[in-house]
């Protein structure tokens, strides 16, 4: 009874109301285009307007949103030209519900990735507690933008692997374990399709997967699940990659502010294009089209090489560095900053973990620190060799997984519930204290320069 607050039942209600009050309050402030709203929202308007756009993720981040606003009537009539614009009508508040929705609900998602790695109750929940009361990940989570989408699909597609192979070790539960690895496979394909990091969760996947037919190669029942798991993991995130893209190419039939990314016999099947007439160009098909708008994607993502004053390195960003001023207006303003607890705890957790690594070895590791450190590098490596402008943001997933590694580290202490408590109560109180940052709340001078803690922070 006396640590009752550490049941799954009150961590999963802590969780989902933690989440629901972080995301849910002063939602709707401010009433004005905030920091890349301006591009998603005319990406998202596209849609109602069927004018052909161009944008260097994929598309079905923006194809949610713009099915949830035909839901609530949304109308395309906001011009999304500046930060700072007064919105028309309160329907971007339609178009904020979901991504607020998805970084409520990511919380209970690390949780549960947390116990399917085997970290006990009191760890599982510290990583969805750090989680729900990382003041950068809520910002985020509060706007128009897409990286709440990439979160919340990517890590369910986890736990969603994690959970049907602990079901698979148990022999129980066949047709259940059928149904998490489907869901496995489209929610992978799904965080695929909102931004090309979001492969990195596949590419965690697949790895254990490969790694566990290694290791029971032997075992007749493994050898004849390789083709459901290949099917699963490989084929359907391809053929929802692949069903993203046609209905982005039925969706914009007409010539639009993307046209001029695009080849001449792409802008041909563009009504309205200079080229839409032309009768001397080769009819495009649906695999031509997909093929050369990945194709520009790429491109235009290596080109993004302007400079920006809020652009940061990646070997900044456990160090928060240089967070991002999203929004301003008199004294109020939304800052892209993590609760330093969250951030620089989770990178002395990173630093334990490779020390450990480096000194004792991989063989003498288990399993989940292994995953654990494995995912954090997946999910950084890949942007040391990107010369492209990139920002604080692009951080998240390794943070998360760092989050994760911190209550690894917490759980094999002798007193986790108590350093559990006490975490906790920190993080909220920084949390607390950060938080007019984060929601756009009057600051006088001086209560901002006391949360601007470092000259880069400005």
């Amino acid at each position: 009874m006396k640590y009752a607050i550490f049941s799954k039942k009150s961590i999963v209600i802590t969780l989902v109301v933690l989440g629901v009050l972080t995301h849910a309050a002063w939602f709707g402030h401010p009433n004005s285009a905030v920091f890349d709203e301006v591009h998603f929202g005319k990406f998202i308007s596209a849609y109602f307007t069927h004018e052909y756009y161009f944008d260097i993720h994929p598309p079905l981040g923006k194809l949610v949103l713009a099915a949830w606003g035909w839901l609530w009537d949304f109308k395309p009539g906001f011009s999304f030209a500046n930060i700072g614009e007064v919105y028309l009508d309160n329907l971007y508040m339609a178009l904020r519900f979901l991504p607020m929705l998805a970084g409520a609900l990511l919380p209970l998602v690390i949780f549960g990735i947390a116990r399917q790695l085997k970290l006990s109750l009191p760890a599982a929940a510290l990583s969805g507690i750090l989680v729900a009361l990382d003041n950068a990940l809520l910002v985020q989570s509060r706007l128009i933008l897409l990286d709440p989408f990439l979160l919340l699909f990517g890590f369910s597609a986890l736990w969603c692997y994690l959970r049907s192979r602990s079901l698979l070790l148990q022999a129980t539960s066949y047709k259940l374990q059928a149904f998490l690895l489907v869901c496995t496979g489209l929610l992978g394909g799904a965080a695929m399709s909102i931004k090309w990091t979001g492969i990195t969760f596949l590419g965690l996947i697949i790895i254990l997967e490969a790694l566990r037919f290694w290791n029971t190669r032997h075992d007749g029942v493994v050898v004849r699940s390789i083709g459901p798991a290949f099917a699963s993991l490989v084929v359907l995130p391809l053929l929802l990659y692949a069903a993203v893209f046609t209905t982005h190419f039925a969706l914009l039939t007409k010539s639009g502010a993307g046209d001029a990314f695009m080849s001449t016999r792409f802008q041909g099947t563009l009504q309205g294009s200079r080229y839409a007439t032309d009768t001397s160009l080769q009819p495009m098909g649906f695999l031509e089209k997909t093929i050369e708008l990945n194709a520009e994607m790429y491109r235009s993502n290596q080109r993004l090489t302007a400079t920006h004053p809020y652009s940061s390195k990646w070997y900044t960003w456990p160090l928060m560095a240089r967070p991002i001023f999203y929004w301003v207006k008199d004294t109020a303003r939304i800052y892209l900053i993590g609760n330093p607890l969250v951030w620089w705890g989770s990178s002395v957790a990173v630093l334990v973990m490779f020390l450990t690594l480096a000194f004792s070895g991989i063989r003498t590791m288990g399993r989940t620190p292994l995953i654990m450190t494995g995912a954090w590098l997946m999910n950084i490596v890949p942007f040391i060799g990107i010369s492209r402008v990139m920002f604080l943001y692009h951080y998240f997933t390794a943070l998360i997984w760092a989050i994760l590694m911190l209550a690894y580290l917490v759980d094999r202490s002798h007193h986790t519930r108590k350093a559990v408590i006490g975490i906790s109560l920190v993080t909220l109180a920084l949390f607390i204290y950060f938080a007019p940052l984060s929601y756009g709340l009057p600051l006088t001078d001086n209560a901002y320069n006391n949360r601007v803690w470092f000259s880069s922070w400005r």
